[in-house]
This record gives C-alpha cells, sequence and structure tokens, in this order.
C-alpha cells in the first residue's frame, strides 16, 4: 500500500481530492498543508481582530515568527475551557498570542502567570493583551524561567510550555510540581521535523525535546500523550499529559 506521502506505485491510484478552494495536488504533501490550514482557520478560528493585530505587532517589532499557528491557540483555548482552569502557568510568552487565548479560557475569573526572558518580547506583549481586553488576567515575569519558577505558587490547572527546548525536562517537572492531580501540561514543538529520532551531535533542541519524552514516559505521576502535526508551521507535534 502506498502511503499518502510517496509517489504512487505501478496499480495505485492517485488521489486527488476536490472541495473548498478547488483540487489539491495528486500526491498530497507539504504542498498542500498551507490550504488546508486556510480553511480550517476560516470555518473554526474566523476573523479575530485582536490576534491579527498581535501577530502583526510581534512582526513589526521583529520577533521570531515562532508562535503558534492558529488552530494549536485554539486548541490551547479549548483545553483552558475543558479543563475549567482557573490558574493557568506558560513558559514562554513571546508576543503573548498564546497568552491571549489562554487569558480567555480561564475567564473573568481567572488568571495567568507567563514568564518571558525577553524584556523586549514582553512589552509587545502587554500591548498585545491590552489590546485584548485580558492584561487584567495575565502577570508577566521576566527573566530565565528556571529563576522564576521556585517563586511562584501552586496549584496551576494547565500549564503550557513553549520555549527553550534544551530545559524541557526541567519545565515538566516544575508543571508537576506547581501542579495536582488532574493538572494537564501541554509542550509544544516535539517533534522537531522528526529529528528526535536520532538528535544529531549539537542539536541541543532535538535532545532536550527526546529527553523530555523519554522522562515522561517513565514518570509515576504523569499520563502522557503526542501528536504530530503538519501545516504552514511545518512538520512538529505537541505532548500533552494528566498529572495524577
Amino acid at each position: 500500500m502506498c502511503c499518502a506521502w510517496c509517489t504512487p506505485k505501478k496499480g495505485c491510484a492517485e488521489r486527488r481530492v476536490t472541495g473548498y478552494g478547488g483540487a489539491v495536488s495528486d500526491t498530497i504533501g507539504p504542498a498542500d498543508w498551507q490550504p488546508v490550514d486556510d480553511l480550517l482557520d476560516r470555518l473554526l478560528v474566523g476573523d479575530d481582530p485582536a490576534l491579527t493585530a498581535a501577530l502583526a505587532d510581534s512582526a513589526a517589532a521583529g520577533l521570531p515568527p515562532i508562535e503558534v499557528s492558529a488552530q494549536s491557540a485554539r486548541l490551547l483555548y479549548l483545553l483552558t475551557r475543558i479543563r475549567g482552569a482557573r490558574r493557568v502557568l506558560e513558559i514562554g510568552t513571546l508576543g503573548g498570542y498564546s497568552t491571549i487565548c489562554l487569558a480567555r479560557g480561564v475567564g473573568a475569573e481567572g488568571s495567568v502567570v507567563t514568564l518571558e526572558y525577553e524584556p523586549r518580547h514582553a512589552e509587545v506583549a502587554r500591548i498585545n493583551l491590552e489590546r485584548a481586553g485580558v492584561a487584567d488576567r495575565v502577570d508577566i515575569v521576566v527573566g530565565a524561567a528556571l529563576d522564576s519558577l521556585p517563586g511562584l505558587t501552586g496549584d496551576f490547572d494547565l500549564v503550557f510550555i513553549d520555549a527553550d527546548k534544551e530545559n524541557n525536562t526541567a519545565y515538566v517537572q516544575w508543571a508537576i510540581d506547581l501542579g495536582r492531580p488532574g493538572t494537564v501540561i501541554v509542550v509544544d514543538n516535539v517533534v522537531r521535523q522528526g529529528r528526535i529520532l536520532d538528535p544529531a551531535d549539537g542539536d541541543r533542541q532535538a535532545r532536550g525535546v527526546r529527553d523530555m519524552l523519554e522522562m515522561m514516559s517513565t514518570h509515576h505521576r504523569l499520563d502522557s500523550a503526542a501528536i504530530q502535526t503538519v501545516g504552514r508551521k511545518g512538520w512538529d507535534g505537541f505532548a500533552i499529559a494528566v498529572v495524577t
């Protein structure tokens, strides 16, 4: 049987998908990921002026375009709602794109603590959060996360980790320590274009992710899973766990 990414073998029918926006390529691959993202964003996310402005201002300020995708941001919002989270911890603020969605998820009575290493990123995030009308729910802590985490007080209902991958194992352990049974942990960028299979010498990010996944697989207080994703952000994925 042919896989979705290979050149069809002899006798194997090429696949053609039609529908919204017309046909995609006969051999489905990366060229088709962005049109599908466009469709999903239009149907399930829609026009969101606050998020659009957050992206634009982050780009204008020179922040790297490494924020989560629109669908991932929507998923964070939904997970926060599903969990009924009222206290959320985010490690890695960037321009506040995902922070806005987490703050919306906790509602007017909830709160988000978000940790950001770069002061310039934190300043951009403050402006974006204020524009989105959720700044009063968010506390931005500037500095190295591993220096800030010991000063925080649990119990967080949900923890989102999207920071320097080299320290992911430590961040997950802190999420456990600052959580409680039922706390949801979400970690972004856990596939690294497949580099986690055999991290090369010097690839500290892929090695950090692989070490974290190994830790999550054996930790007695975690039930975990990971899902690969494709789209305009490329080939990556996220891990999700619940503290037991």
